[in-house]
Protein backbone atom coordinates (compact mmCIF):
# COMPACT_ATOMS: atom_id res chain seq x y z
CA UNK A 1 0.00 0.00 0.00
CA UNK A 2 2.65 2.43 0.85
CA UNK A 3 4.37 1.52 -2.22
CA UNK A 4 1.37 2.13 -4.11
CA UNK A 5 0.75 5.53 -2.35
CA UNK A 6 4.13 6.71 -3.53
CA UNK A 7 3.71 5.18 -6.99
CA UNK A 8 0.44 7.71 -7.14
CA UNK A 9 2.34 10.78 -6.16
CA UNK A 10 5.81 10.02 -8.39
CA UNK A 11 5.68 12.24 -11.18
CA UNK A 12 5.27 10.11 -14.38
CA UNK A 13 8.32 10.02 -16.70
CA UNK A 14 8.18 11.53 -20.28
CA UNK A 15 9.79 9.65 -22.70
CA UNK A 16 10.26 10.19 -26.72
CA UNK A 17 7.04 8.50 -27.38
CA UNK A 18 4.50 9.78 -24.67
CA UNK A 19 4.02 9.91 -20.74
CA UNK A 20 3.80 5.95 -20.46
CA UNK A 21 6.18 4.12 -18.54
CA UNK A 22 8.07 0.84 -19.28
CA UNK A 23 7.53 -2.68 -17.76
CA UNK A 24 9.14 -3.43 -14.94
CA UNK A 25 11.47 -6.13 -15.52
CA UNK A 26 12.50 -4.36 -18.75
CA UNK A 27 16.24 -3.33 -18.83
CA UNK A 28 17.95 -0.53 -21.40
CA UNK A 29 20.50 -1.69 -23.83
CA UNK A 30 19.97 -5.54 -23.13
CA UNK A 31 18.61 -7.01 -26.60
CA UNK A 32 17.71 -10.65 -27.83
CA UNK A 33 22.07 -11.55 -28.26
CA UNK A 34 22.62 -9.99 -24.81
CA UNK A 35 19.65 -12.65 -23.19
CA UNK A 36 21.56 -15.77 -25.44
CA UNK A 37 24.48 -15.12 -24.30
CA UNK A 38 24.67 -14.53 -20.53
CA UNK A 39 23.38 -17.86 -18.93
CA UNK A 40 26.32 -19.81 -21.09
CA UNK A 41 28.34 -17.34 -20.41
CA UNK A 42 27.68 -17.49 -17.01
CA UNK A 43 27.88 -21.12 -16.58
CA UNK A 44 31.08 -21.69 -18.27
CA UNK A 45 32.71 -18.58 -16.34
CA UNK A 46 31.41 -19.94 -13.33
CA UNK A 47 33.56 -23.13 -13.80
CA UNK A 48 36.37 -21.70 -14.64
CA UNK A 49 36.48 -19.17 -12.02
CA UNK A 50 34.88 -21.94 -9.14
CA UNK A 51 38.69 -23.57 -8.46
CA UNK A 52 40.48 -20.35 -8.63
CA UNK A 53 37.95 -18.83 -5.65
CA UNK A 54 38.13 -22.02 -3.93
CA UNK A 55 42.07 -21.97 -4.08
CA UNK A 56 41.90 -18.24 -2.70
CA UNK A 57 39.62 -18.59 0.09
CA UNK A 58 41.57 -22.14 0.57
CA UNK A 59 45.30 -19.62 1.09
CA UNK A 60 42.77 -17.23 2.84
CA UNK A 61 42.02 -19.33 5.74
CA UNK A 62 45.88 -20.75 5.70
CA UNK A 63 47.31 -17.03 6.40
CA UNK A 64 44.67 -16.13 9.07
CA UNK A 65 45.71 -19.99 10.50
CA UNK A 66 49.67 -19.15 10.19
CA UNK A 67 48.93 -15.60 11.77
CA UNK A 68 46.69 -16.94 14.67
CA UNK A 69 49.19 -19.97 15.19
CA UNK A 70 52.70 -18.96 14.56
CA UNK A 71 53.16 -15.33 13.29
CA UNK A 72 51.68 -14.09 16.46
CA UNK A 73 53.10 -16.18 18.85
CA UNK A 74 56.77 -15.74 17.17
CA UNK A 75 55.93 -12.23 17.41
CA UNK A 76 55.32 -12.11 21.48
CA UNK A 77 58.19 -14.69 21.48
CA UNK A 78 60.39 -11.91 19.58
CA UNK A 79 58.75 -9.31 21.84
CA UNK A 80 59.77 -11.50 25.27
CA UNK A 81 63.27 -12.30 23.83
CA UNK A 82 64.27 -8.67 23.18
CA UNK A 83 62.48 -7.82 27.36
CA UNK A 84 64.82 -10.28 27.97
CA UNK A 85 68.16 -9.50 25.98
CA UNK A 86 68.02 -5.90 24.78
CA UNK A 87 66.71 -4.64 27.91
CA UNK A 88 69.89 -6.39 29.64
CA UNK A 89 72.45 -5.71 27.29
CA UNK A 90 71.23 -1.70 27.70
CA UNK A 91 71.31 -2.03 31.32
CA UNK A 92 74.65 -3.16 30.92
CA UNK A 93 75.35 -1.30 28.69
CA UNK A 94 74.32 2.17 30.25
CA UNK A 95 75.02 1.25 33.96
CA UNK A 96 78.64 -0.69 33.20
CA UNK A 97 79.90 -0.61 30.09
CA UNK A 98 79.90 3.36 30.06
CA UNK A 99 81.00 4.19 33.49
CA UNK A 100 83.43 1.66 32.91
CA UNK A 101 84.71 3.31 29.67
CA UNK A 102 84.56 6.89 31.31
CA UNK A 103 86.75 5.70 33.84
CA UNK A 104 89.25 4.41 31.32
CA UNK A 105 89.36 7.27 29.51
CA UNK A 106 91.56 8.91 31.89
CA UNK A 107 94.19 6.04 32.48
CA UNK A 108 94.37 5.61 28.61
CA UNK A 109 94.89 9.39 27.60
CA UNK A 110 97.67 9.74 30.77
CA UNK A 111 99.75 6.45 29.29
CA UNK A 112 98.83 6.84 25.40
CA UNK A 113 97.69 10.86 24.53
CA UNK A 114 100.07 12.84 26.98
CA UNK A 115 103.18 11.37 26.36
CA UNK A 116 103.27 12.22 22.71
CA UNK A 117 101.30 15.69 23.48
CA UNK A 118 104.18 16.70 25.65
CA UNK A 119 107.01 15.29 22.97
CA UNK A 120 104.91 17.47 20.23
CA UNK A 121 104.62 20.79 22.68
CA UNK A 122 107.90 20.29 24.34
CA UNK A 123 110.38 18.92 21.90
CA UNK A 124 109.32 18.37 18.53
CA UNK A 125 108.03 21.74 18.43
CA UNK A 126 110.74 23.46 20.21
CA UNK A 127 113.47 21.88 18.07
CA UNK A 128 111.99 22.65 14.50
CA UNK A 129 111.39 26.35 16.03
CA UNK A 130 114.95 26.89 17.29
CA UNK A 131 116.84 24.21 15.26
CA UNK A 132 115.25 25.30 11.94
CA UNK A 133 113.06 28.32 11.33
CA UNK A 134 115.46 31.16 13.52
CA UNK A 135 118.49 29.22 11.01
CA UNK A 136 116.55 29.88 7.64
CA UNK A 137 115.06 33.35 9.09
CA UNK A 138 118.58 34.73 10.22
CA UNK A 139 120.13 33.81 6.65
CA UNK A 140 117.24 35.09 4.81
CA UNK A 141 117.86 38.35 6.69
CA UNK A 142 121.64 38.64 6.87
CA UNK A 143 122.49 36.92 3.51
CA UNK A 144 120.16 36.30 0.56
CA UNK A 145 118.19 39.34 1.10
CA UNK A 146 121.44 41.68 0.90
CA UNK A 147 122.72 39.58 -1.87
CA UNK A 148 119.18 40.12 -3.77
CA UNK A 149 119.13 43.71 -3.29
CA UNK A 150 122.76 43.87 -4.85
CA UNK A 151 121.63 42.03 -7.72
CA UNK A 152 119.09 44.27 -7.96
CA UNK A 153 121.09 46.70 -8.41
CA UNK A 154 123.70 45.71 -10.47
CA UNK A 155 120.70 44.88 -12.88
CA UNK A 156 118.98 48.24 -12.61
CA UNK A 157 122.10 49.93 -12.94
CA UNK A 158 124.42 47.99 -15.53
CA UNK A 159 122.15 45.38 -17.50
CA UNK A 160 119.21 47.85 -18.21
CA UNK A 161 120.95 50.28 -19.70
CA UNK A 162 123.29 48.30 -21.80
CA UNK A 163 120.27 46.44 -23.03
CA UNK A 164 118.74 49.60 -24.47
CA UNK A 165 121.53 50.81 -25.64
CA UNK A 166 121.86 47.34 -27.33
CA UNK A 167 118.44 47.54 -28.86
CA UNK A 168 118.72 50.96 -30.46
CA UNK A 169 121.94 49.76 -31.85
CA UNK A 170 119.94 46.94 -33.81
CA UNK A 171 116.89 48.36 -33.98
CA UNK A 172 119.49 51.14 -36.39
CA UNK A 173 121.18 48.23 -37.99
CA UNK A 174 117.24 46.78 -38.95
CA UNK A 175 116.23 49.82 -39.95
CA UNK A 176 119.02 50.46 -42.66
CA UNK A 177 118.83 46.62 -44.07
CA UNK A 178 115.09 47.36 -44.44
CA UNK A 179 115.73 50.24 -47.06
CA UNK A 180 119.19 48.37 -48.50
CA UNK A 181 116.79 45.41 -49.34
CA UNK A 182 113.75 48.15 -50.36
CA UNK A 183 115.93 49.71 -52.54
CA UNK A 184 117.47 46.51 -54.47
CA UNK A 185 114.66 43.59 -54.54
CA UNK A 186 111.45 45.65 -53.51
CA UNK A 187 111.14 48.54 -55.68
CA UNK A 188 112.53 46.28 -59.06
CA UNK A 189 109.74 44.02 -58.61
CA UNK A 190 107.47 46.16 -57.99
CA UNK A 191 107.70 48.43 -61.15
CA UNK A 192 107.81 45.41 -62.79
CA UNK A 193 104.38 43.97 -61.60
CA UNK A 194 102.94 47.54 -62.27
CA UNK A 195 103.78 48.61 -65.65
CA UNK A 196 104.51 45.20 -67.36
CA UNK A 197 102.61 42.11 -65.96
CA UNK A 198 99.29 44.10 -64.89
CA UNK A 199 98.92 45.53 -68.34
CA UNK A 200 99.85 42.10 -70.02
CA UNK A 201 97.13 40.18 -67.80
CA UNK A 202 94.44 42.87 -68.43
CA UNK A 203 94.98 42.54 -72.20
CA UNK A 204 94.69 38.73 -71.88
CA UNK A 205 91.69 38.61 -69.75
CA UNK A 206 89.55 41.15 -71.72
CA UNK A 207 90.71 38.21 -74.65
CA UNK A 208 89.85 35.33 -72.61
CA UNK A 209 86.10 37.19 -71.58
CA UNK A 210 85.27 37.73 -75.00
CA UNK A 211 86.49 34.59 -76.70
CA UNK A 212 85.76 31.93 -74.48
CA UNK A 213 83.41 33.07 -71.30
CA UNK A 214 80.73 35.22 -72.97
CA UNK A 215 79.38 32.64 -75.53
CA UNK A 216 78.67 30.19 -73.61
CA UNK A 217 76.82 32.50 -71.30
CA UNK A 218 74.93 33.81 -74.20
CA UNK A 219 73.96 30.35 -75.30
CA UNK A 220 72.76 29.25 -71.47
CA UNK A 221 70.58 32.70 -70.83
CA UNK A 222 69.05 33.03 -74.57
CA UNK A 223 69.09 28.75 -74.94
CA UNK A 224 68.85 26.54 -72.15
CA UNK A 225 67.09 28.68 -69.75
CA UNK A 226 63.93 28.45 -71.71
CA UNK A 227 64.25 25.02 -73.19
CA UNK A 228 64.32 24.12 -69.23
CA UNK A 229 61.53 26.40 -67.98
CA UNK A 230 59.01 24.22 -70.73
CA UNK A 231 60.71 20.74 -69.80
CA UNK A 232 60.31 21.76 -66.16
CA UNK A 233 56.05 23.26 -67.34
CA UNK A 234 55.29 20.10 -68.97
CA UNK A 235 56.65 17.65 -66.42
CA UNK A 236 55.12 20.00 -63.35
CA UNK A 237 51.48 19.58 -65.41
CA UNK A 238 52.06 15.71 -65.81
CA UNK A 239 52.77 15.40 -61.84
CA UNK A 240 49.76 17.66 -61.11
CA UNK A 241 47.48 15.16 -63.57
CA UNK A 242 48.89 12.07 -62.29
CA UNK A 243 48.34 13.78 -58.57
CA UNK A 244 44.89 14.33 -59.16
CA UNK A 245 44.37 10.80 -60.41
CA UNK A 246 46.13 9.54 -57.32
CA UNK A 247 44.23 11.68 -54.67
CA UNK A 248 40.37 10.13 -56.90
CA UNK A 249 41.69 6.71 -56.08
CA UNK A 250 42.83 7.17 -52.62
CA UNK A 251 38.92 8.83 -51.84
CA UNK A 252 37.48 5.99 -53.80
CA UNK A 253 39.59 3.87 -52.02
CA UNK A 254 38.81 4.51 -48.38
CA UNK A 255 35.54 4.51 -49.60
CA UNK A 256 35.80 1.21 -50.03
CA UNK A 257 37.23 0.50 -46.80
CA UNK A 258 35.28 2.30 -44.47
CA UNK A 259 32.24 0.87 -46.45
CA UNK A 260 33.27 -2.62 -46.46
CA UNK A 261 36.18 -3.06 -43.61
CA UNK A 262 35.34 0.23 -40.57
CA UNK A 263 31.36 -0.24 -40.46
CA UNK A 264 30.92 -4.10 -40.43
CA UNK A 265 33.87 -3.85 -37.78
CA UNK A 266 32.45 -0.98 -35.82
CA UNK A 267 28.75 -2.79 -36.11
CA UNK A 268 30.60 -5.97 -35.41
CA UNK A 269 32.22 -4.23 -32.01
CA UNK A 270 29.12 -2.43 -31.14
CA UNK A 271 26.88 -4.89 -30.98
CA UNK A 272 28.39 -8.30 -30.29
CA UNK A 273 31.73 -7.54 -28.83
CA UNK A 274 30.70 -4.93 -26.13
CA UNK A 275 27.59 -6.65 -24.87
CA UNK A 276 29.61 -9.79 -24.97
CA UNK A 277 32.03 -8.14 -23.13
CA UNK A 278 29.71 -6.61 -20.98
CA UNK A 279 28.16 -9.60 -19.75
CA UNK A 280 31.99 -11.56 -19.40
CA UNK A 281 32.79 -8.79 -16.82
CA UNK A 282 29.56 -8.75 -15.29
CA UNK A 283 29.14 -12.66 -15.15
CA UNK A 284 32.86 -12.78 -13.52
CA UNK A 285 31.66 -10.07 -11.16
CA UNK A 286 28.44 -12.85 -10.69
CA UNK A 287 30.00 -15.88 -10.51
CA UNK A 288 33.19 -14.55 -8.28
CA UNK A 289 30.75 -13.46 -5.70
CA UNK A 290 28.53 -16.80 -6.37
CA UNK A 291 31.32 -19.18 -6.33
CA UNK A 292 32.39 -17.73 -2.82
CA UNK A 293 29.40 -19.37 -1.06
CA UNK A 294 30.59 -22.90 -2.62
CA UNK A 295 33.87 -22.67 -0.22
CA UNK A 296 32.14 -21.93 2.37
CA UNK A 297 29.74 -24.58 1.95
CA UNK A 298 32.67 -26.87 1.42
CA UNK A 299 34.53 -25.61 4.31
CA UNK A 300 31.14 -26.19 6.50
CA UNK A 301 30.64 -29.21 5.15
CA UNK A 302 34.28 -30.71 6.25
CA UNK A 303 33.89 -28.76 9.65
CA UNK A 304 30.99 -30.62 10.71
CA UNK A 305 31.79 -33.91 9.13
CA UNK A 306 35.64 -33.11 11.09
CA UNK A 307 33.58 -32.25 14.43
CA UNK A 308 30.97 -35.90 13.74
CA UNK A 309 34.12 -37.98 13.33
CA UNK A 310 36.73 -36.60 15.42
CA UNK A 311 35.41 -34.19 17.71
CA UNK A 312 32.66 -35.97 18.99
CA UNK A 313 34.29 -39.57 19.39
CA UNK A 314 37.38 -37.38 21.10
CA UNK A 315 34.71 -35.59 23.53
CA UNK A 316 32.67 -38.90 24.02
CA UNK A 317 35.94 -40.93 24.84
CA UNK A 318 37.45 -37.62 27.29
CA UNK A 319 34.00 -37.34 29.42
CA UNK A 320 33.77 -41.09 29.25
CA UNK A 321 37.52 -42.41 29.59
CA UNK A 322 39.82 -39.50 30.92
CA UNK A 323 37.78 -37.64 33.43
CA UNK A 324 36.84 -41.15 35.16
CA UNK A 325 40.68 -41.90 34.99
CA UNK A 326 41.66 -38.82 35.89
CA UNK A 327 39.72 -38.26 38.80
CA UNK A 328 40.45 -42.13 40.39
CA UNK A 329 44.44 -41.19 39.68
CA UNK A 330 43.86 -38.20 41.28
CA UNK A 331 42.12 -39.60 44.26
CA UNK A 332 43.97 -43.12 44.82
CA UNK A 333 47.54 -41.76 44.07
CA UNK A 334 48.44 -37.77 43.65
CA UNK A 335 46.19 -36.49 46.72
CA UNK A 336 47.67 -39.59 49.04
CA UNK A 337 51.56 -38.63 47.29
CA UNK A 338 50.98 -34.79 48.08
CA UNK A 339 49.97 -35.52 51.91
CA UNK A 340 52.84 -37.50 52.13
CA UNK A 341 55.18 -35.13 50.39
CA UNK A 342 53.58 -32.51 52.65
CA UNK A 343 54.28 -34.48 55.85
CA UNK A 344 58.04 -35.18 55.04
CA UNK A 345 58.22 -31.54 54.03
CA UNK A 346 57.08 -30.62 57.36
CA UNK A 347 59.20 -33.19 59.32
CA UNK A 348 62.19 -32.22 57.68
CA UNK A 349 61.61 -28.73 58.24
CA UNK A 350 61.00 -29.39 62.32
CA UNK A 351 64.38 -31.54 61.84
CA UNK A 352 66.33 -28.61 60.00
CA UNK A 353 64.63 -25.93 62.42
CA UNK A 354 66.27 -28.48 65.98
CA UNK A 355 69.09 -28.92 64.20
CA UNK A 356 69.67 -24.95 63.56
CA UNK A 357 68.96 -24.36 67.11
CA UNK A 358 70.98 -26.78 68.24
CA UNK A 359 74.29 -25.40 66.43
CA UNK A 360 73.38 -21.64 67.58
CA UNK A 361 72.81 -22.92 71.26
CA UNK A 362 76.37 -24.79 70.61
CA UNK A 363 78.50 -21.58 68.91
CA UNK A 364 76.92 -19.65 72.01
CA UNK A 365 78.34 -21.83 74.78
CA UNK A 366 82.05 -22.18 72.74
CA UNK A 367 81.41 -17.98 73.07
CA UNK A 368 81.01 -17.80 75.98
CA UNK A 369 83.84 -20.50 76.84
CA UNK A 370 86.14 -18.59 75.04
CA UNK A 371 85.51 -15.17 75.97
CA UNK A 372 82.98 -15.76 79.25
CA UNK A 373 79.61 -14.61 79.75
CA UNK A 374 77.72 -10.99 79.61
CA UNK A 375 77.83 -9.29 82.81
CA UNK A 376 75.78 -9.77 85.76
CA UNK A 377 73.45 -6.86 86.95
CA UNK A 378 73.73 -5.31 89.98
CA UNK A 379 71.29 -5.61 92.64
CA UNK A 380 70.19 -1.87 91.53
CA UNK A 381 70.12 -2.51 88.27
CA UNK A 382 67.45 -3.63 85.93
CA UNK A 383 66.77 -6.71 83.68
CA UNK A 384 65.50 -5.11 80.94
CA UNK A 385 67.01 -2.31 78.93
CA UNK A 386 66.32 1.23 79.89
CA UNK A 387 67.23 4.82 78.92
CA UNK A 388 68.68 5.10 82.05
CA UNK A 389 69.16 2.91 84.95
CA UNK A 390 68.69 3.59 88.38
CA UNK A 391 71.95 2.36 89.99
CA UNK A 392 73.87 4.53 86.67
CA UNK A 393 73.38 8.05 84.87
CA UNK A 394 74.14 6.63 81.52
CA UNK A 395 71.63 5.99 78.84
CA UNK A 396 71.10 3.52 75.83
CA UNK A 397 70.41 5.14 72.73
CA UNK A 398 68.12 2.12 71.41
CA UNK A 399 66.58 1.78 74.42
CA UNK A 400 62.97 3.41 74.62
CA UNK A 401 62.98 6.18 78.07
CA UNK A 402 60.91 4.58 80.73
CA UNK A 403 59.77 6.48 84.14
CA UNK A 404 62.49 6.55 86.85
CA UNK A 405 60.69 4.22 89.41
CA UNK A 406 61.69 2.03 92.34
CA UNK A 407 60.70 -1.26 92.39
CA UNK A 408 61.17 -1.44 96.60
CA UNK A 409 58.02 -0.60 98.90
CA UNK A 410 57.85 2.82 99.30
CA UNK A 411 57.97 4.01 103.18
CA UNK A 412 54.95 5.50 104.69
CA UNK A 413 55.82 9.35 105.19
CA UNK A 414 54.38 11.06 108.61
CA UNK A 415 52.06 13.37 107.87
CA UNK A 416 52.72 16.65 109.55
Amino acid sequence: MRGMEQGKHRAPVRTEYGNHRAPAHYEGGDGCLTTLVRIPVRIVVLVLVLPVRMLWDALVVTARAADRALLRPLGHGLRLTEALIAVPARCLWCHLLVPLGHGLLWPARAVFVSPWVALWRYVVVPGARYGIVVPLQWLYAHLLSPLGHGLRWVYREALVPAGRALAAAVRWLGTALKWLLTAVLVMPVGLLWRYVLVPLGRAVGWLAEHLVVLPPVRVYRHVLTPMGQGVARVIDLLIRGVGTVLRGLGLGLRWLVVVLLVTPVAWVYRRVLTPVGREVAAAFGFTWRVAGFVPRAVGRALLRLARTLVGAPVRRAYRTVCVPVGRFVRDAALVPAGRALRTVGRTARQTLRAARETIRQARRDAWRALAGGPAQPGPGELGSPLARTLGSATTVPSAAPEPEISLLPEKSVPQG
